[in-house]
């Protein structure tokens, strides 16, 4: 066990019996076995002495056990790192951002406090899973879906707090966007409510998100200035029927009009669904079809498509190939959710809009439902969660397959700055961070990434970082994801989310006049939290008393 500097074993104690009195001993974690739960498992720095490790863990079961809770630490001085349910693995786990804190687990707050399915919302605890909320609208035969991540045993309140994204209407897909109102314990271990919750005996909390003044609901996401115990979201009504209609484009050079078609699209609201890019002739499998890619591999090719892989053709070289063999080069599938006539005439103008940009284009409708789904075409659907099903299938990559029998692996770090929305940025990307990961030694999978749409008007791209247990390859690996961190912002594009490794890094790329921004949130870490007891270092912000001193 490693104790937070300037806290000796004495005063760790006395907190820790405080701990237990509060929650009860079975709920209070301080054996090693315990807290190698608490270790991030895809850490960059595993079995290193940087490696971010807990001394404790606390299992709260109620708002007033977290009041409780924190004002005992307060009053020890004892730092704490509350986690949901800690399964955002790639971004961090469950460990915390400063070696020593203690964890509050927020895991037994599990409550589903209220569907309304008139209204289409609902308030849950920080311990509600996707997986929960989609059992409870099953069982209770609830016509509303959830928006769910990659993958689905996370929070919901944990992922829209990391401002995670899904997959199904574009005003659900921002998870934090669709949430309304929220309930927060401060440092002081005080109680906040936000927006019309504000305003005891409420009746609109979850329906108009502002309430009266500044809107600080945004000050909570990823931050740490308070602890959320609870948080309403709107959902998303079951409709009618789903379409999904494949655009297929045949050359390189049409990716600029594919991808200014999809935005106008989508901004006037002509499709609502994910925009699933990819590119066929590159073999980058689009977002349904990823699982089937990472179990089977990529598809078979012929001798002249193997020379051109091995010796490393530029992107656009394999447009000939794609053509002679009927290959797309771009494919965007588009989905549609709505009465079956809205819908049909949605597609129809999707065509009408692309025979008139792209010469030669071709569509294919390619997935056609009338809902709810039956049990047997939930085990059919191309991806689940575009219906609002949440699954684990994201955990096949790196995963051992037929494809990928000894993988190099046993986790990774995402990269993922967010780009303009804009084929002309697609390729400005791949040029700039392709080459410096071929410098770095960093493998690129593809030819071309092609980044992910989860946002309106902007893109995300995504580079993988590979972990191991060898903390030689993780040091590289650490060097270059620092070092393409800052070549990403020299070209205007900042990462929307990190592990607590690298938080640090990416925020100081966040440097528009002096850091204002970073200075402002040391102002507000200060006069919130003026012992600096909540998540010290998360997203990058420290307290007074630790800024000089980052570990």
């Amino acid at each position: 066990m490693k104790l937070p500097s300037s806290i000796d074993q004495a005063r760790f104690s006395k907190a820790i019996k405080e701990f237990q009195r509060i929650v009860g001993s079975e709920w209070v974690f301080t054996s090693e076995e315990d807290l190698d739960l608490y270790r991030d498992a895809y850490s960059p720095y595993w079995g290193e002495p940087e490696e971010r490790r807990a001394s404790a863990a606390v299992a709260p079961k109620s708002t007033e056990e977290v009041q409780a809770v924190v004002r005992i630490a307060n009053q020890y001085k004892i730092p704490i790192y509350a986690i949901s349910t800690g399964k955002n693995l790639g971004y961090g786990g469950s460990a915390p951002a400063y070696t020593g804190s203690v964890v509050i687990d927020l895991k037994r707050m599990g409550k589903i406090l209220e569907v309304n399915e008139k209204q289409a919302y609902c308030v849950v605890e920080p311990g509600v899973s996707y997986f929960d909320m989609y059992r409870h609208l099953q069982e209770n035969k609830i016509k509303l879906w959830i928006d769910v991540p990659d993958p689905g045993w996370g929070s919901m309140v944990g992922n829209a707090m990391d401002r995670g994204a899904g997959y199904t209407a574009v005003q659900f897909r921002n998870h934090f966007d669709a949430h309304c109102g929220m309930e927060v314990v401060l440092a002081d271990g005080s109680l906040l409510r936000t927006g019309m919750g504000a305003m005891p005996g409420s009746q609109t909390w979850q329906m108009y998100k502002s309430g009266f003044g500044p809107w600080i609901d945004g000050m909570f996401s990823q931050s740490n200035f308070g602890i959320v115990t609870k948080m309403g979201f709107w959902l998303m009504p079951e409709p009618e029927a789903f379409l999904k209609g494949v655009v297929h484009a045949p050359r390189y050079r049409d990716l600029g009009p594919m991808v200014d078609e999809m935005t106008h699209l989508e901004n006037s609201r002509i499709f609502t669904g994910y925009p699933d890019l990819n590119s066929p002739v590159l073999g980058t499998p689009s977002l349904a079809g990823l699982h089937e890619f990472l179990v089977n591999g990529p598809p078979k090719r012929d001798l002249e498509y193997m020379s051109l892989l091995q010796r490393g053709a530029s992107a656009e070289e394999y447009e000939p190939y794609g053509r002679k063999n009927n290959i797309p080069f771009w494919s965007c599938a588009f989905t549609f959710y709505g009465p079956e006539p809205v819908i049909r005439a949605q597609w129809a103008h999707v065509q009408e809009r692309y025979r008139a940009a792209i010469p030669d284009v071709a569509f294919e409708e390619r997935e056609f439902y009338k809902l709810p789904l039956s049990e047997e075409q939930k085990l059919k659907v191309q991806y689940p969660a575009q219906f609002g099903i949440p699954n684990l299938r994201t955990f096949a990559i790196g995963a051992r397959s037929l494809w990928n029998p000894a993988p190099p692996s046993e986790g990774h770090a995402w990269f993922s700055p967010v780009i303009p929305r804009s084929g002309e940025s697609i390729l400005k990307v791949n040029e700039v961070l392709g080459k410096a990961a071929r410098e770095l030694g960093i493998p690129m999978v593809f030819a071309m990434n092609v980044p992910v749409p989860s946002w309106e008007r902007s893109f995300t791209f995504i580079i993988p970082f590979f972990i191991t247990k060898d903390p030689a390859v993780n040091k590289k690996n650490r060097d270059a994801f620092r070092k393409i961190i800052r070549i990403a912002a020299e070209h205007g594009w900042g990462e929307y989310r990190t592990a607590p490794a690298f938080q640090d890094n990416v925020m100081d790329t966040y440097a528009f006049n002096n850091h204002a921004l970073l200075r402002f949130h040391e102002r507000v870490k200060d006069a919130v939290d003026p012992n600096g007891i909540l998540s010290p270092g998360r997203y990058g912000i420290w307290p007074k008393h630790l800024r000089k001193d980052r570990v």
